[in-house]
């Protein structure tokens, strides 16, 4: 008999961790993780305009992306939208081996990642995530997966297990690859929409230390094998620092009203989750131009 398409909702951990802007923190982390599993880094090398429109593609992709689990009784049909974006992504690799970004391994990896960023974000950012907290992000990560309506022979089948997965997946399966480098490389990152008051010759330097700033940030938030993988190195001032900053950003944080924590997508579901009649927040025109 089959599982019906059963969203999340406010009472889960999910919505909880998964809109909070402090994810933003995480990001280059999460696509640099995605983009290391082959079958996902060659589909970017060969198909993704993401480097030549960093910006728009993030804008794109993310408000749907969180819209699986915001959406409420729209959010099946949300993911199925979300899943069709990767229908034509196939190909052949450089080794002559035919990919697609809908086998399962591959579209079920990118998922893993999605969910391991709330752990990586609650653990530095949140305060720590309490073991009981991290059993129940795994269950409603499966509850999440099934939106898709794809087959769920790549998922772990306990907590247990998904660590299993996700150790030897980091250790056996990812790699260095140009898609990964390319993601890390934010040395021309272009002035976002947001930031069209500061002119060209202001963004430059800042673009310097934005580049740096999410690159060390990242770096702080791989595995030490996937460190080993990409060459880079932490040293234990390093942790410190970093640990410091999370703890700082979770002090900020708890003095922010609650819906000012949450991306406008998933503010719109508090929202409507309380009875507010608000229809789903999609990225505003002047992020796409």
């Amino acid at each position: 008999m089959a599982v019906p398409h059963r969203p999340l909702g406010p009472d889960s951990l999910t919505w909880r961790y998964f809109g909070d802007w402090r994810n933003v923190l995480v990001v280059l982390w999460a696509g640099s993780m995605q983009n290391m599993h082959p079958g996902l880094g060659i589909g970017v090398e060969q198909h993704s305009q993401f480097f030549g429109e960093r910006w728009k593609r993030v804008f794109r992709s993310f408000y749907p992306i969180l819209g699986v689990v915001y959406d409420g009784e729209s959010a099946h049909r949300t993911a199925v939208r979300v899943r069709g974006f990767h229908n034509g992504i196939r190909g052949v690799d450089h080794s002559g081996r035919g990919y697609h970004a809908l086998a399962p391994e591959v579209f079920y990896w990118a998922h893993a990642v999605f969910f391991m960023t709330m752990i990586r974000f609650g653990d530095r950012f949140l305060g720590g995530v309490p073991e009981a907290a991290r059993r129940q992000l795994f269950a409603e990560h499966v509850q999440w997966y099934r939106l898709y309506g794809m087959t769920m022979r790549p998922v772990p089948g306990s907590w247990e297990e998904f660590q299993s997965y996700w150790d030897r997946t980091c250790s056996e399966v990812l790699e260095d690859n140009r898609a990964t480098r390319d993601v890390l490389d934010l040395t021309d990152l272009p002035r976002p929409a947001f930031l069209r008051a500061v002119p060209h010759s202001l963004w430059r330097p800042l673009r310097f230390l934005v580049a740096r700033s999410f690159t060390w940030l990242t770096v702080g938030l791989y595995d030490p094998v996937v460190r080993e993988r990409l060459g880079l190195r932490w040293s234990r001032l390093d942790d410190r620092a970093h640990r410091a900053l999370g703890s700082v950003v979770h002090l900020v944080f708890r003095l922010l009203p609650h819906d000012r924590r949450f991306h406008p997508r998933a503010r719109a579901g508090w929202r409507r989750s309380r009875g507010a009649d608000v229809a789903a927040v999609e990225s505003p025109a002047r992020n796409l131009d």
